[in-house]
């Protein structure tokens, strides 16, 4: 996501950086190509030209014409309006100040996720804000939509409302509601219909439910690989509802990033949440700061952190990092972290939220890095033996034949695994050595192969 939009954008300021000076013609021809760059991003014209008039009018003042930094100064103005046109400082929380159960309306095209993403929202509400959820389809439309929801909901360990045939959209919702304040839940979320496209039959229908249960949050659900198509359904519904917050699903795919930029600005309503993948807890809070960061190269170690506090499990990685510090380090604890690793998402996704990755974008892409290729790694370390594991020494030509047959992979595999394993270790080795003095004084260049330098160990 962005990622075009990103490398284009980071040319400009690379070339405005190298320059000690600026001109007002140097910063007139930026503004053209940052035109540019959001217009082949998909981002609204409107939306476009207000933004350029903006940085325009910030980036050719004395301040920034005659500062120190002057390339960098644009950045900030550019970081500044992106953050504005994303919905400004601070995420947009989901209005929970209502009296319970407060009715969550989720309205959208057909395709867009949205039964996955009341799905998500459930388990978001469970799980992060511990509320008791009830999850109802109000989907008469679409074969098996009712029970798609009710296996979402056993999946995210959330309750659904029992399956009636022959009501109407309103009478579920009635009774979804009712059945939330008898059972006294927290939430009920009310996965409308969609259709393929805006019609009338469609409009009405979700303007009655909305009557019906005048809802605390009506949120419009829209795949960001939709482009302009995703700001004629979010102006539309915005009309006949008035939508409280958006959620973009498909943040993970390579769209190009302008209806998450245009949203705001077209509907008034904030982007509340963000899908980052298929699986059911793959739902993000959109941090506009943080969105800029990323298209701007400039990273987003916050969500890093706020991820792999979720994911890692804090007793085991205590215990890793105490037989590192002893210089022990096997295949099982390699294994260990492989699988940790994988569960914080995609490789690109978590590089993508270090700063300056944006550079490299490329050379990672076509290294094809996919979680897959850690998966089939652990399962070549599982396929060995406990010995094996703690001495990879014992893993001759006819042991290798053996562990690439078990885990359904190549002995050529099994050979790089090993390599990186023996860098890795090597790495631990040195480390331990310079200790804590020597690291500092090193740096990381400390901890790599010395060029020319003898390399022991096994040779594959």
């Amino acid at each position: 996501m962005f990622d075009a939009l990103s490398g284009k954008l980071g040319d400009v300021f690379d070339r405005l950086r190298r320059r000690g000076a600026l001109s007002e013609s140097d910063v007139m021809e930026a503004m053209r190509e940052i035109r540019l760059a959001l217009l082949e991003a998909d981002v609204a014209l409107p939306v476009v030209r207000d933004f350029i008039a903006k940085v325009r009018l910030q980036a050719v003042g004395a301040e920034v014409l005659k500062s120190v930094s002057p390339g960098q100064q644009v950045v900030k103005i550019v970081h500044d309006a992106l953050v504005e046109a994303l919905g400004g400082e601070g995420a947009a929380a989901l209005n929970l100040n209502a009296v319970a159960p407060i009715p969550f309306l989720m309205v959208g095209l057909q395709g867009s996720g949205k039964t996955t993403t009341s799905g998500k929202i459930a388990l978001f509400l469970k799980d992060k804000q511990r509320r008791k959820v009830l999850l109802a389809s109000l989907d008469t439309q679409r074969p098996a939509a009712q029970l798609q929801l009710a296996q979402l909901a056993e999946r995210a360990g959330v309750a659904s409302l029992p399956i009636i045939a022959g009501e109407t959209p309103v009478q579920i919702a009635h009774r979804a509601m009712d059945t939330g304040r008898r059972e006294v839940f927290d939430v009920v979320i009310l996965d409308t219909a969609g259709r393929l496209s805006i019609d009338e039959a469609l409009m009405a229908e979700v303007k009655a439910i909305s009557a019906a249960v005048t809802p605390a949050e009506t949120l419009l659900v829209v795949d960001a690989m939709t482009g302009q198509d995703a700001l004629t359904t979010a102006t539309s519904f915005n009309e006949a509802l008035g939508i409280t917050g958006i959620v973009m699903t498909r943040l993970d795919g390579d769209a190009r990033g302008g209806a998450a930029l245009s949203m705001r600005a077209v509907t008034g309503a904030p982007i509340k949440l963000m899908g980052v993948g298929e699986k059911l807890d793959a739902l993000e809070t959109f941090h506009p700061e943080r969105i800029a960061g990323r298209i701007l190269g400039m990273g987003d170690i916050v969500s890093l952190v706020e991820r792999a506090a979720e994911t890692v499990d804090q007793e085991k990685a205590e215990k890793l990092a105490a037989r590192m510090a002893k210089g022990k380090f096997d295949l099982e604890d390699y294994a260990e972290q492989l699988k940790q690793i994988t569960k914080m998402g995609s490789l690109t996704g978590i590089l993508g939220m270090l700063p300056g990755v944006g550079k490299i974008k490329q050379q990672l892409n076509d290294a094809d890095l996919d979680t897959s290729i850690l998966k089939r790694q652990v399962a070549i370390i599982q396929s060995m033996t406990r010995a094996e594991r703690k001495n990879p020494d014992l893993l001759k030509a006819s042991r290798k034949k053996r562990v690439a047959a078990g885990s359904g992979t190549s002995v050529q595999e099994v050979n790089r695994l090993l390599k990186q394993f023996e860098q890795i270790a090597d790495m631990m080795k040195r480390a331990q050595k310079l200790g804590q003095k020597g690291l500092a004084r090193g740096g990381l260049a400390a901890l790599m192969p010395q060029a020319g330098a003898p390399r022991g160990g096994r040779r594959f």
